[in-house]
């Protein structure tokens, strides 16, 4: 184990990579461009393996259609989520601008449907739509609009209507007592409670964009919640989300590294998962929000 690789997790994600420069999900199965954007944003956080993050990029842009979106699959033109994680991916590195411009597009023509009795204490204008769906000409979900706000943010588009109107529906979905839910917030006439992803992703999102008064109890749920994480997807998005707030974690490198020696007992975590967590864990070390 050393400083730049916690538990041997790089290697043993890096070891997971395709002839092709892509990643798959498990062990020696099929490209997926989700996980292979996670892996190299997880990279670009230790600028580590260079080489292989600009393979990883290499095969991620030649997944993307004509109009910049890049689809779980050929078969599935419409399930465009990769996109979100391919912006970030090709963020900031001068090679990929013009895939990373052609994904940003695309993010920003997504539209989603709205249910006729849904309700909202938004009061947005007619016809600008306030988040984003998983796929295209659905519903809002908070994950793939905090998804959404980070690339946009990353992209200098943080001023853009559109993001704008993520970080408002993102505030308009947390919970009365802080956290996020993965949609609504209240299903006949009941709240829902709080979950660690989306909670983690829209702190992540909301990062320099809103007063920290807005989202405190969110951060207490987060910090409450933490030590009985035990997931990587859990863990690793409660943990990006309390260091993009700079709070400090005192027990969460060992939180993490347990985490990891779990796959002894229940097997390889996937791809996009172990990425995420490992992330978390660099910029828990750096605790430095990396959109400032």
């Amino acid at each position: 184990m050393t400083v730049t690789d916690p538990a041997g997790g790089l290697q043993t994600l890096i070891a997971r990579r395709r002839a092709d420069g892509g990643f798959p999900e498990q062990p020696g199965g099929d490209y997926r461009p989700d996980a292979t954007a996670w892996v190299i944003h997880c990279l670009a956080a230790y600028q580590l393996h260079g080489e292989i993050a600009s393979a990883a990029r290499a095969r991620l842009k030649a997944s993307q259609y004509a109009d910049g979106s890049i689809p779980v699959t050929a078969n599935h033109p419409e399930a465009f989520w990769p996109t979100f994680p391919g912006a970030l991916a090709f963020s900031g590195v001068t090679e990929y601008r013009e895939a990373h411009d052609r994904a940003i597009g695309f993010i920003l023509g997504v539209v989603n449907k709205k249910l006729p009795h849904e309700e909202s204490s938004l009061d947005f204008p007619k016809g600008l739509v306030p988040g984003w769906p998983w796929t295209n000409h659905t519903h809002t979900w908070v994950e793939p609009t905090a998804m959404a706000v980070r690339a946009l943010t990353l992209a200098g588009r943080a001023d853009h209507e559109r993001t704008l109107s993520g970080i408002r529906l993102l505030i308009d979905r947390q919970l009365p007592d802080g956290g996020w839910n993965y949609g609504s917030t209240v299903v006949f006439d009941q709240y829902l409670n709080p979950m660690p992803v989306p909670t983690g992703m829209a702190l992540w999102a909301l990062s320099g964009h809103v007063e920290r008064t807005k989202v405190a109890g969110s951060l207490r749920y987060l910090q409450g919640r933490l030590s009985g994480l035990v997931t990587p997807h859990s863990l690793g998005w409660a943990l990006i989300g309390l260091s993009s707030w700079q709070v400090p974690v005192d027990n969460g490198h060992e939180l993490a590294v347990d985490c990891l020696s779990r796959q002894q007992r229940y097997g390889a975590y996937n791809t996009t998962h172990l990425a995420i967590l490992l992330y978390a864990m660099e910029q828990l070390r750096t605790q430095v929000p990396d959109n400032v």
